[in-house]
């Protein structure tokens, strides 16, 4: 590659924590739990959805079981890379594979947007439309759900991509974050940047803010129901409130972050923000959404069963 094509498409340094030097063992033991935490619930949520068929059946559950697919994407996107870099102290990356990451990781990012708005609105059915919820939410409906949200959230992140692919970035070659996103990227660019902050504010908006308030609607129609009736009103608060709590840490760090000009960015509020919800909602997700669940227990428990009598009662 010429000098001119490297000035242009440089390959990135990213910095990762590099301001925090005598903590890297301590953030990359801490990250490493919570990554493995996250797999390890939310393909235990995967396993136990795809091989139970009362739960197989079950459109909440079949929601729940992509949004563990999701989860376990999304961060396996940037998890690998940031661990390999707080043991290096700073790793390069190309400029291709920047690019591919920043696709992967906004298309997981804006999937998982979708669909915690297609689970609220699942549950605001299934709790305040009982007798039409079986109908409203027919096996072809949920996989139209489910599907649109995978085919939007892949054409946005497509769209992104390609207008990032266009910018030049005139040897800047160090980038302020543990991962290749967007905001950090675009402020790394010397070219003309102006359609790709418009198209953030108004396409990113209208794609984020949109489940968000269908999120808020659905819960608060949800609690006005349920708080008429006196003894379901402590496991409604319990579950909407953790529910609501998950949503709120996602959401909040997400738009504090890509909703403003570039302008304010701010490297370690930006970065500790970004852990919030690229790290800690996908690990507390199976638990608040899924592993109280009685009929999650249920499978785990028959499939503990089975393991115990095949391993322990037959082991030859």
């Amino acid at each position: 590659m010429d000098s001119t094509n490297s000035s242009i498409h440089p390959d990135f340094l990213l910095l990762g924590f590099s301001s925090h030097p005598g903590q890297e063992h301590l953030l990359f033991s801490l990250f490493l739990c919570m990554y493995l935490l996250n797999l390890l619930g939310n393909l235990l949520i995967l396993l136990l959805t795809r091989s139970d068929p009362r739960l197989r059946g079950s459109p909440m559950y079949f929601f729940l079981s992509h949004l563990s697919l999701v989860d376990v994407c999304f961060t396996s996107t940037i998890m690998p890379k940031m661990l390999a870099n707080l043991r290096a102290r700073g790793q390069g990356i190309p400029y291709t594979g920047c690019l591919v990451q920043m696709y992967f990781f906004v298309a997981f990012a804006i999937t998982e947007n979708f669909l915690l708005g297609v689970i609220a609105l699942d549950r605001y059915l299934a709790i305040c439309r009982p007798l039409r919820y079986a109908v409203l939410m027919s096996p072809l409906r949920r996989q139209a759900l489910v599907g649109s949200s995978w085919l939007l959230a892949h054409l946005h992140s497509l769209l992104h991509t390609l207008l990032m692919s266009q910018l030049s970035f005139c040897g800047h070659t160090r980038l302020p974050h543990f991962f290749c996103d967007f905001q950090p990227l675009l402020a790394l660019a010397c070219s003309r940047k102006r359609l790709n902050e418009l198209l953030s504010f108004l396409e990113g908006g209208v794609l984020v803010i949109g489940p968000f308030l269908l999120i808020v609607l659905s819960y608060a129609r949800i609690l006005w129901d349920v708080l008429r009736v006196p003894e379901r009103r402590r496991k409604a608060f319990q579950t909407c409130g953790a529910h609501l709590a998950v949503v709120g840490l996602f959401y909040g760090t997400a738009i504090s972050v890509y909703f403003r000009p570039l302008t304010s960015y701010s490297g370690d509020r930006d970065k500790l923000a970004t852990v919030m919800y690229t790290v800690v909602t996908p690990t507390l997700n199976p638990f608040i959404y899924s592993l109280r669940n009685q009929d999650i227990k249920a499978a785990l428990r028959q499939i503990c069963s089975v393991l115990t009598q095949l391993f322990f009662l037959n082991p030859f």
